[in-house]
């Protein structure tokens, strides 16, 4: 047993409130369970109960031994001094305050049935995957529906985090930080960071006057990723690199060191070269990108505005110097769907939260838009019968393996409560 089980006991009063007594075998009365904030010190705060006929207002502090009041040193700490009431599974020794008065103790286990302590070790079995695998798909539509609105809205204030902080980084240029964030998707898991450090390289006030002339936007990214460095025999190469050092010294940039980007396991059209190509192209094609991506209201829109293709030369390239069959490597549907569900719609959040704007309702319907994800995870849940349509509900399944299932917070989910409340 976990101790957040009796967290979650005393929080919806799941035992039987109404013939309690205390260790002491003294009548016990609880008005008010209090609040749980999950901060340091007692577990529930400005709690009221009634001890035989005196009322008492004050901290609740929960443990499955009350010996553990010793073992976490609480007798140390004056933040337990005005704890009224200690609850317990098992009573196995007495707790003084420091002026020797005895803290009052419930022991629970004599006051959960036996359903309630089935469904508890039921949900937490052993498991394979997650502990509720075996009975996610008993649980009723509308309460998972809105378990997972609710968790896709936790995702994208994580995902927020990172933005304000990049926001920061670039004295409040929005233009700046979206540019960062498209590099980093542009580069996928392999090189999302190494894009994300080449765009920061940058300065976008660079990036903006020279946005014209897609040479030297492609000059300018290829030689902060180092791809320019190599002498090679292609006039292109040789045409970028003199570009690359000449905007150096026009701009008095120093030369960047970032790490090399990666090749290795990627399919062609995910090289580095093509998607830094396609990144420099989408900011030749459209001026003012920021302004049009945080008005995006439909996939529609989204496919319209990321028609952009890499530079003519890599139709038969893939790296410098290398021939290839001639294709035109243009963003396809799938790509800029994960730059909708991780770059633009994390985007309108934070630029909306900044305004203080609601924007909910248009985030959800678009990202219903947007087609399921399909990875590991999601095709897992699948197998337990849940069967994601869109992807607002795989960002939500996302979000709860990641944060929920992976750390175990069964009793902190509304699927392990949905199951805890049902008789098995």
């Amino acid at each position: 047993m976990k101790e957040d089980f009796l967290h979650y006991l005393w929080k919806f009063k799941k035992f039987d409130s109404l013939n309690l007594k205390t260790s002491n075998l003294e009548t016990l009365t609880i008005i008010h369970v209090g609040q749980y904030l999950e901060l340091a010190g007692p577990d529930f705060f400005n709690a009221q109960i009634k001890i035989e006929n005196q009322k008492w207002a004050g901290n609740v502090e929960i443990h499955l031994k009350s010996s553990d009041w010793y073992l976490h040193q609480h007798e140390k700490d004056s933040g337990y001094e005005n704890v009224i009431l200690h609850v317990v599974w098992e009573n196995d020794a007495a707790v003084f305050r420091s002026d020797n008065s005895e803290i009052p103790v419930l022991e629970l286990k004599d006051y959960v049935d036996s359903d309630t302590l089935n469904n508890y070790h039921s949900l937490v079995a052993p498991k394979s995957w997650i502990y509720c695998e075996k009975h996610l798909s008993t649980i009723d539509e509308f309460t998972f529906k809105n378990w997972q609105e609710r968790l896709f809205f936790e995702r994208l204030e994580t995902k927020s985090k990172p933005i304000f902080d990049l926001l920061e980084k670039t004295n409040q240029d929005w233009e700046s930080v979206l540019f960062c964030l498209l590099a980093k998707n542009f580069g996928l898991n392999t090189n999302g960071e190494i894009f994300m450090k080449i765009a920061q390289s940058i300065p976008f006030s660079v990036i903006r006057k020279e946005s014209f002339e897609v040479e030297n936007l492609e000059a300018l990214i290829f030689g902060t990723a180092g791809l320019l460095d190599n002498e090679k025999e292609d006039n292109y190469f040789k045409d970028l690199k003199f570009r690359y050092f000449y905007l150096l010294h026009k701009y008095q940039l120093d030369k960047i060191v970032v790490p090399p980007v990666q090749f290795f396991k990627h399919r062609p059209d995910n090289f580095p070269t093509i998607r830094l190509s396609q990144l420099a192209n989408l900011y030749h094609t459209h001026q003012n990108l920021f302004s049009k991506i945080s008005n995006l209201r439909s996939l529609k829109e989204s496919y319209q505005l990321f028609q952009i293709c890499a530079a003519p030369y890599w139709q038969n390239h893939y790296q410098f110097d290398k021939e290839s069959p001639k294709k035109k490597k243009t963003l396809s549907k799938s790509f800029i769907d994960l730059i909708l569900i991780n770059t633009i719609i994390p985007l309108q959040f934070a630029y909306a939260k900044s305004l203080g704007k609601e924007v909910s309702e248009d985030l959800m319907e678009l990202l219903t838009e947007v087609s399921a994800e399909k990875n590991a995870i999601i095709d897992k849940f699948i197998s337990f019968g849940i069967k994601p349509k869109n992807a607002l509900e795989t960002q939500s399944l996302l979000q709860l393996k990641k944060e929920y299932c992976n750390n175990s917070k069964c009793l902190e989910c509304v699927i392990g409560i949905e199951l805890l409340k049902n008789n098995n």
